[in-house]
Formats: structure tokens, sequence, C-alpha cells
């Protein structure tokens, strides 16, 4: 090993231990009957066997959906084709249970903070879907927003894939001509926005 090969930083080895890393190694080694020593062999396997490492993978991190009976078709790179039946929800991913007691920590320019719980962040997302539901927006359907960085954007994005349609946003700041350079092309069912927002220590209207 030369200079340029020696690694910059190495964990302790009870933190490399208990690493999600180290923990999924485990895991492929069991179900795969082999042993992986270290990352680069892991890395090799990755390579030699996709379809048994992205299955794992899938498993490993309890994606909640069907993987379908299918993990790989047209096995080259690029080209690859992985999980071509699998169906899943990405807002049901991102709303399951977790240890974690805050979803959203969020600090604005005027410096007002708010903490938001994934029991919040969930009613909210409930209540988002029942009123985009009501509003006739379906799977496929395009919702289009004009919103700051917030926890109710962050709300209406998971409460548009939560039914499986299509979310697209864009600043407040982009003027006319550039929302509808944007939004002109995926023509939505629903348009949301806010009626202004804090920008360089002023508050700017949308009227």
């Amino acid at each position: 090993m030369n200079a340029f090969d020696a690694p910059l930083w190495s964990p302790f080895p009870a933190n490399l231990e208990n690493s999600g890393i180290q923990r999924f190694i485990t895991h492929f080694s069991r179900v795969s009957g082999r042993s992986y020593p270290d990352f680069a062999s892991l890395h090799r396997a990755s390579i030699e066997n996709r379809e048994a490492f992205w299955s794992s993978i899938w498993d490993f991190c309890g994606v909640i959906g069907e993987k379908g009976d299918r993990v790989l078709i047209d096995d080259r790179m690029p080209g690859a084709i992985f999980f071509p039946d699998a169906k899943l929800n990405f807002a049901e991913n991102l709303l399951r249970p977790s240890a974690c007691a805050d979803a959203i920590v969020f600090r604005s320019e005027n410096q007002v903070e708010r903490r938001m719980s994934r029991i919040e962040l969930l009613d909210l997302v409930s209540r988002a879907q029942h009123w985009l539901m009501a509003e006739g927006v379906k799977a496929g359907d395009r919702v289009a927003a004009i919103l700051p960085n917030m926890p109710e954007s962050v709300a209406m994005m998971l409460a548009t894939a939560s039914i499986g349609a299509i979310w697209s946003s864009c600043s407040p700041d982009f003027g006319p001509r550039g929302v509808l350079d944007r939004f002109g092309q995926i023509t939505p069912k629903i348009l949301i926005t806010s009626d202004g927002y804090f920008y360089n220590g002023k508050t700017l209207r949308l009227d």
C-alpha cells in the first residue's frame, strides 16, 4: 500500500461493528452462505452477484411494498433493470414508524423554529391527502405548488405521493414566466400557493 491508498480516517472498531454497513454485511453473509470480511469483499459481491445483493438490500432495509418475483432482468451495466414488477408507495415508506421523535426540525429566515413529530406529520399528511382526493386528484395526476421551504410543503408532497399522483414545485421567487415554463409542460390538476414568504429579512406578498 502506498501513501495514496492509505485511508484518511478510519472509525473506531466499536463504531464500525455497530454501523449500518456492518449489520448489512452480517445479514448478507447469512442469507448468501458466504463470508464477507470487509467492505471490499462486499463491493465485489455487489458486482458479481447483483441479483442476490439488491434483493438482500430490499429485505434488509425493510422496504414496504411488493418486491415481485423478478429482481433483475437484462443483466448488463448500463442497461440492467432492477425489480421490474415491484410496487411501493414512496410516502408510505417515509412515514413508517421510527424511533426518532422529530420528523421535521424547521427554522425560518426570521428565526421562527418549529418541530413536528412523526405523529403530527402523519396527521397533516392525512388531512392533505383527504383534501386532494376530495378535489378529484387520483393516481397519475399532477399537483403543482409555488411554496417556500416549510413543513407544509413537505406534507403536501407526501400527501400527493400517497395517492400516486405526481408532485412538482418551485420557489415563490420564480416569477410568472418561470412558473409558466415549468408547470405549463405538465398541466397540473391542482395548483397550490402561499400568500407570501420571507426573503433577505423582508416579507414579500404574493398578491
